[in-house]
């Protein structure tokens, strides 16, 4: 993927993809000259994109501790002087941000509101963005849901990821979903094994792979298209949830 080609054009905001380490993305929101990056586990790729484009690094935002998503922070905060802004438990002498809470940024372009989304980790939280010139919202999950997927157990427990996915799918249909993982084709394989007949999620499988044949992100996802494939969301109950993260852990 060039993310080039994701850059706004005439002031339009865009919401980029940056690939960065092995499958992760640094999600970027780039707003007139400024912006604002979720997750940075590298430093390299938004480096390149902010001299590329000439912008200002506003502000970064962690989702949850973990180093594929936090080890490009301290570099670039030393590089462009820009706050930082995580969950509780988050090292270093970031700001610890919780529920509820909310920033405006980008000089009143991107409005983000904290949502708590335990599971994946005991801290994990998202980001909800309202950004200007953007009809519909977009959530940045970090690592809680992924497409036709959902995290690991590392930290939090089965019942609070389960009723984390509740809540983001309980957002309205064209909500726009922000992963940090590039791990569609893997969780679609997985989908088809423990769902067999879908023909909606096999639509899918076929546009996702050549996405990625061309070099492209599958992301992002929105709730409508996860409601229809994600066998995580679709599970009846938590016992049923909790029973097909184990199967997914030894997939």
């Amino acid at each position: 993927m060039n993310p080039a080609a994701f850059a706004p054009q005439n002031q339009t905001p865009a919401i980029i993809p940056l690939p960065a380490l092995q499958d992760n993305y640094v999600w970027l929101v780039h707003c007139g000259d400024e912006c604002v990056i979720i997750d940075p586990g590298e430093a390299a790729p938004v480096r390149d994109y902010l001299a590329r484009h000439d912008a200002r690094l506003a502000a970064i935002l962690v989702t949850h501790h973990h180093h594929d998503h936090t080890g490009g922070v301290e570099a670039l905060r030393a590089e462009y002087g820009a706050p930082v802004f995580a969950p509780e438990g988050a090292a270093h002498d970031w700001q610890c941000v919780r529920e509820g809470e909310q920033l405006t940024l980008c000089g009143g372009a991107l409005h983000l509101t904290v949502w708590e989304i335990p599971g994946h980790t005991a801290t994990h939280i998202g980001w909800l963005a309202q950004v200007r010139g953007l009809d519909a919202p977009y959530f940045f999950c970090g690592d809680t849901l992924f497409c036709a997927g959902c995290g690991r157990l590392l930290g939090g427990t089965a019942a609070q990821l389960h009723q984390s996915l509740a809540r983001i799918m309980a957002l309205p249909a064209d909500t726009v979903l922000c992963p940090a993982h590039e791990y569609t084709l893997g969780n679609l394989a997985f989908a088809q094994h423990v769902e067999p007949e879908n023909p909606a999620r096999d639509a899918f499988v076929q546009e996702a792979r050549a996405l990625r044949e061309a070099n492209r992100p599958t992301l992002p996802t929105t709730v409508a298209r996860e409601a229809a494939i994600n066998p995580f969301v679709r599970a009846a109950s938590l016992a049923q949830f909790a029973e097909l993260r184990a199967q997914k852990d030894q997939f």
